[in-house]
């Protein structure tokens, strides 16, 4: 019995970390806050549903 080992050698720094998760929490404000107070009663109503998916409080 062999094992096999792969390591993608890829490493991910501190900064791009960062980078990342600012840029998630950034969509995500974005959908849920702005998205959210649409005047388009489509785009409000999907967020309103997703909100209400994720057991968000938004009443």
């Amino acid at each position: 019995m062999t094992t096999a080992s792969v390591s993608l050698g890829a490493s991910v720094s501190s900064q791009s970390r960062f980078m990342q998760l600012a840029l998630a929490a950034l969509l995500g404000v974005f959908v849920m806050g702005f998205v959210g107070f649409s005047h388009i009663d489509a785009v409000h109503n999907a967020a309103h549903d997703y909100r209400h998916s994720m057991a968000f409080p938004c009443h």
